[in-house]
Formats: structure tokens, sequence, C-alpha cells
């Protein structure tokens, strides 16, 4: 039985020294799971002093916050788009990761980083935008008929941080086994089959639904890597 006096919730800007201080002063964290930031990749391109204000400073203030108050562990969930960053949300993710890394042996407060790719059925996930697009009769987008990416699910990610706040033991950069990565434009065709709808394409112009290629968006990569 989850217990409501265990828990409480709290609203704040993680870029605010003077809010996030009164915070672990109040709640004295044993453990902080840090997954606070801007992940939109083409907002983060037109808005880039907001993602490095944001990913950077803000968990520079809460790591240095975990050390002043004797966090055990500091778990920083970043992304595969880390990876040799072509993008500013990569890019100030990978800043992140690396002061994490740089300040694990400052204090005993062991800073962990957990890497992940694209979550399926969380906000912004592509399933729930092409049933969105199924649901209104197409079509379906998808930005460049090459792109692919890595996918894991909700309770993968979720087991991920919970082992790296279990195994880890500081300074590490975890990633779950993510298998192989997939064609965004193959998803979208078996998720029109598996409506029961037709493709619209050459060979089949009576088709159900379109499937249509809008280009890259700024900063996006065909593939992600590892």
């Amino acid at each position: 039985m989850f217990n409501s006096k265990n828990w409480e919730l709290v609203i704040g800007d993680i870029t605010r020294q003077d809010r996030m201080e009164r915070l672990f002063q109040h709640l004295q964290p044993e453990i902080v799971f840090h997954a606070a930031a801007y992940k939109h990749v083409p907002l983060m391109e037109d808005n880039p002093a907001e993602s490095i204000r944001t990913n950077v400073q803000g968990t520079k203030i809460l790591a240095d916050l975990a050390i002043n108050y004797s966090v055990s562990k500091f778990i920083f969930i970043s992304t595969d788009k880390a990876v040799n960053p072509t993008n500013i949300m990569g890019a100030s993710k990978r800043i992140a990761e690396m002061y994490c890394q740089s300040i694990d042996d400052l204090s005993a407060t062991k800073f962990i980083t957990t890497r992940f790719g694209n979550v399926l059925g969380s906000n912004g996930s592509v399933i729930p935008l092409f049933k969105r697009q199924l649901d209104a009769g197409g079509p379906i987008t998808v930005t460049d008929e090459n792109v692919t990416r890595y996918f894991m699910t909700i309770p993968e990610a979720a087991q991920l941080v919970l082992q790296a706040a279990v195994l880890a033991e500081g300074g590490d950069v975890l990633l779950s086994d993510m298998g192989e990565p997939v064609r965004i434009k193959t998803l979208a065709e078996q998720m029109v089959r598996l409506s029961g709808l037709t493709l619209k394409e050459p060979g089949n112009p009576n088709g159900d639904i379109e499937i249509v290629c809008t280009g890259l968006r700024p900063g996006e990569k065909l593939f992600e890597e590892l």
C-alpha cells in the first residue's frame, strides 16, 4: 500500500538556487533522481540559451546541492543524443554528464548517469502521434524514410533508473540494451497494417493511409548512436 505520508509534491524551477536550497534543507533527500530538462530537439535549436540554462546550469545547481547536503546517490537522467551530439539539446546533456562525472570523486555523493533512447508511450513519442494521425485519416508524417531510432518501453526505462540507484558505484554512465534500431517509416507502416488499414503507395493508389516524408527537423540525426 502506498503511504501518502511518504511523499510530498512540490513545485519549483531547478535554475532557482534559492528554491532548490530550501527544498534540500526541508526534504533532506538520500537519493536524487534528476529528470528535469528541456528535451525537444528542434525547440532547443531555436532556444539554445534556455537549453543551456536549464539542462546545464540547473543540473549544476542540483549536483552541488547534493554534495552540500550529503546526498548518497545522484542519478542523472540523460539521453543517447548526448553521444557525439549534433544538436543543442544533446550537447547540453553531454555537458551536464561531464560535470556530474567530474565531481564524483569530490565527496561521498555518488553521481550516476543513465542514458535513454526513445521511450515508447511517453510524451512526444511517435506512437501516440501516429495513432492520432491514423484516427484523423492520415497522412502519417515521418521526417525521412531512412531515419532510425532506438526504443525502450516505460517499464524498461523505470527499471534502468532503479537498477542504477542500487548497483552503480559512482562516475558510471549506464544504458539499457535497446536491441537493434528501428526504422521509423517501417514502424509507421506496421501501425497502419495493425489498424486493419492499407497503405496508399504507388502500387496501391487507393489505399487508406499515406505516409509523407517532411524532411529532417533542425538538429535531428538520421540515426542515433549508443
